[in-house]
């Protein structure tokens, strides 16, 4: 196996998942790479064929209910490879930082003393709802976007974001837990009519879009049968006809 003389940890965004979408130094690092600890999001699969022989992968995935390799083990192979004077690729879907713990990663690596960069990807908190023809922001619709994580509960910021509207709210790994947050939202008052759109599966051929509203976005994803990976957008912005629609990029399914 080729070694780097120093060892170092590039952790890069895949973006929404096709590799055309993934930015050229990502691809570049990706190239250079001694071993590749990669996601299951992302354009991985696309590119792996691609990967010169030698390079070792390492498949972290998540799956919904299903981490085998928990953050602190994936935290000790990036730093363990990279001490043996390889070059560790991290592998993302989307950005490392949205929601994506490359802090975490970032910080292991620093307290180990192994040299680690980020390269950005395009989040899909931007680029899911894009394929779907939803500007998260647009003039007179909403000036302002608020990304929050379905895993927790919503905090003031995102209950005011939801009472607001001219801000866009994007739930990323949010399918599970949409009784809870519609639950969250009517107590803090949100108003209940506020156009929502789900997103499934974006930037692949199975994308689709569930267009519902706050009050009913649940039982709409439970009759459509919504599974992840799914962007959830609430807001002016969600609301059906605000652009012209592409047929060859939006599949609707109207509830």
């Amino acid at each position: 196996m080729r070694r780097a003389l120093v060892g170092r940890v590039d952790l890069i965004g895949g973006g929404p998942g096709p590799a055309d979408l993934m930015t050229v130094r990502a691809y570049r690092l990706l190239m250079a790479a001694d071993v590749v600890v990669a996601d299951r999001l992302g354009p991985f699969e696309e590119i792996r064929a691609e990967l010169p022989a030698h390079v070792e992968i390492v498949d972290v995935g998540k799956s919904p209910g299903n981490h085998p390799v928990p953050q602190h083990e994936i935290n000790d192979l990036l730093v363990s490879h990279a001490r043996a004077g390889r070059r560790v690729v991290r592998l993302k879907g989307g950005d490392p930082f949205v929601f994506g713990r490359g802090g975490e990663e970032v910080l292991a690596c620093e307290a180990a003393g192994v040299p680690v960069t980020v390269t950005p990807g395009v989040s899909s908190a931007i680029s899911v709802p894009q394929a779907a023809g939803i500007p998260v922001t647009h003039r007179s619709s909403a000036s302002g976007v608020h990304v929050v994580n379905g895993h927790g509960e919503l905090g003031p910021g995102a209950l005011a974001s939801l009472a607001d509207p001219s801000v866009t709210t994007v739930v990323l790994m949010g399918v599970a837990a949409l009784p809870r947050l519609a639950a969250e939202a009517a107590a803090f008052g949100a108003p209940g009519e506020q156009p929502v759109a789900i997103v499934e599966n974006g930037h692949t051929e199975r994308q689709r879009t569930i267009r519902s509203t706050l009050a009913t976005m649940a039982a709409d994803a439970c009759a459509a049968q919504v599974e992840n990976p799914a962007v959830i957008v609430i807001g002016e912005v969600a609301r059906a006809g605000l652009l012209l629609p592409t047929p060859a990029m939006v599949a609707e399914s109207r509830t």
